[in-house]
C-alpha cells in the first residue's frame, strides 16, 4: 500500500535525499537566523525588524549535546500503547553556518553508544509516524552521524 508523505510540521524543511533541509527565515535587518521558523518579526529584542525571509539552513552541523530517550511522549507524538516502547537517542546540534543549536532524533538504527559530542552529523528526512487508517506516513527530520548510510 503506498501511502501518502506528508510533513508533521508544515513548513519547517524541505526536499528529499541529499536535497533535504531543515527550513528557517532571516532578518534582512539585522540577518538572525530562527528555527523554527519566525514569519511575523525578527525575534532578536535589539531589532524592530518587521519582515522575513525564508532560507534553508546547514544540512551539516556537530553534536553539541544528546541523550537517550527511554520513555513514551506525550502527544502529539504517536505511538500504540500496546507495543513495546522503543528508546531512541535525542541530539542537540550545533549547525555548521548558523551557529545555532537545532534538536533532533537519531536516524533509526543510532543509538547513544554511536554517538560523540562534537562528531559531525547531517540532517536526513525521517518517519515520525505511518497511519494506517488514511494511508499517511508524516515525515520528519533526523540526525545521522556523516558517513553513515540507512
Amino acid at each position: 500500500m503506498q501511502h501518502t508523505r506528508t510533513p508533521a510540521v508544515t513548513g519547517w524543511f524541505t526536499g528529499e535525499g541529499d536535497d533535504f533541509r531543515l527550513l528557517g527565515t532571516r532578518c534582512p535587518s539585522c540577518a538572525s537566523v530562527f528555527f523554527p521558523r519566525e514569519d511575523a518579526h525578527c525575534r532578536n529584542p535589539y531589532c524592530d525588524g518587521d519582515t522575513m525571509e525564508e532560507v534553508p539552513l546547514s544540512r551539516k552541523g556537530r553534536i553539541w549535546s544528546y541523550t537517550d530517550s527511554r520513555y513514551r511522549p506525550p502527544s502529539p507524538y504517536v505511538s500504540n500503547a500496546e507495543l513495546p516502547w522503543d528508546p531512541y537517542a535525542l541530539i542537540a546540534v550545533e549547525l555548521e553556518a548558523e551557529r545555532m543549536v537545532v534538536l533532533g532524533q537519531a536516524a533509526p538504527g543510532i543509538t547513544v553508544a554511536d554517538l560523540t559530542v562534537g562528531m559531525e552529523v547531517e540532517v536526513v528526512p525521517g518517519v515520525l509516524h505511518e497511519d494506517e487508517d488514511t494511508e499517511t506516513t508524516w515525515t520528519t527530520w533526523h540526525w545521522r552521524p556523516t558517513g553513515v548510510r540507512a
